[in-house]
């Protein structure tokens, strides 16, 4: 019994040494590679501060020209993220014994199938982000609309889009999905062209309304002088007749486009109750020419007919109970 408990203490003894030799073996090769690290962590912060750096060369060199504004963006972030990744390829190489640039593409490379189907969405919206800066076919502060979701734009970045809407909500939208439907840029151009219906009631005269409103729009001050605004007769609609008003503004953004709206409406309005003009509100007209429509009317008639009588025997029935009632009533 004793021999056991020796033998087991000693295999416990053997056990702590072989963990205690490794601890400090481990704790050897940690301090022979610190060096490294420390070199690795000195050249990583290096290629940091070049790439940017570089964003302020590129900046300070295409600032310059006016015309291509998101390039600076493509080469400030293309280019910073080569040189990081650069940095981090030669800090690997100090830091990790053996390690070597070709080994990370024999890596991808056997992974290259499961890493594609992977990150498919990622890569095309990154491609297309790069495409969107290269082409520039909105910048940032301009007014689109893409879907169901309009704002201004107010960042482009490789990936993604961000917009903030009227409402002040902010959304991202997927440079893929900016790049291959359909995307209306409201503030393309500064002359931006507006409409509306305005419906007349048919006794008016339409030469003379078309007048008044074109006085009108000439009487607003958001509505642009560089181009004539036009009044047209579009429809016979159900209870009046419509026109259709456009004109243009000089500034095509959204609070722009709204303020002209409510001025030329209140300016319209005035005009038209001025000269007489009528705004007519929905009119339906009834037709009883159809025999099933007379018949109809003469059916109401009779059941009213029959309730008068009804009526008023049930009112001369209830004048003699309360008659009965005031004469029993007790003297006060």
């Amino acid at each position: 019994m004793p021999q056991l408990n020796v033998d087991n203490v000693s295999d416990k003894i053997n056990e702590y040494q072989t963990i205690a030799s490794a601890a400090n073996q481990m704790m050897h090769d940690f301090m022979v590679r610190l060096p490294y690290f420390m070199v690795a962590l000195s050249v990583l912060l290096l290629f940091w501060l070049l790439s940017i750096l570089f964003k302020k060369l590129v900046t300070k060199l295409l600032s310059k020209t006016h015309t291509h504004r998101n390039l600076i963006r493509v080469f400030q972030r293309i280019g910073g993220a080569l040189i990081i990744f650069v940095g981090l390829m030669v800090a690997m190489v100090i830091a990790i014994p053996g390690f070597t640039p070709a080994k990370l593409v024999g890596a991808l490379g056997i992974g290259s199938v499961a890493i594609g189907f992977a990150f498919k969405d990622i890569f095309q919206n990154l491609l297309s982000g790069i495409l969107l800066l290269l082409s520039e076919p909105f910048r940032i502060g301009d007014q689109i609309v893409s879907g169901e979701y309009e704002g201004t734009v107010e960042d482009i970045k490789v990936r993604a889009t961000t917009i903030r809407t009227y409402d002040g909500r902010q959304v991202v939208i997927p440079n893929s999905q900016l790049y291959t439907s359909a995307l209306t840029v409201n503030t393309a151009y500064k002359r931006r062209r507006l409409e509306l219906t305005i419906g007349i009631g048919y006794e008016n005269d339409i030469n003379e309304a078309k007048a008044e409103i074109l006085k009108a729009l000439k009487q607003s001050e958001t509505v642009s002088k560089l181009a004539e605004p036009s009044v047209v007769a579009t429809e016979f609609a159900g209870s009046s007749i419509d026109l259709k008003v456009r004109w243009y503004i000089d500034d095509g953004t959204q609070a722009n486009k709204v303020a002209s709206i409510h001025e030329v409406i209140v300016q319209i309005k005035s005009n038209l109750d001025a000269a007489g003009i009528n705004i007519p509100f929905p009119i339906r007209t009834l037709d009883f020419s159809d025999a099933s429509a007379k018949a109809l009317a003469n059916h109401i008639f009779n059941l009213q007919s029959q309730a008068e009588p009804s009526a008023a025997n049930a009112q001369s029935q209830s004048q003699p109970e309360l008659q009965a009632k005031s004469n029993q009533a007790p003297p006060q």
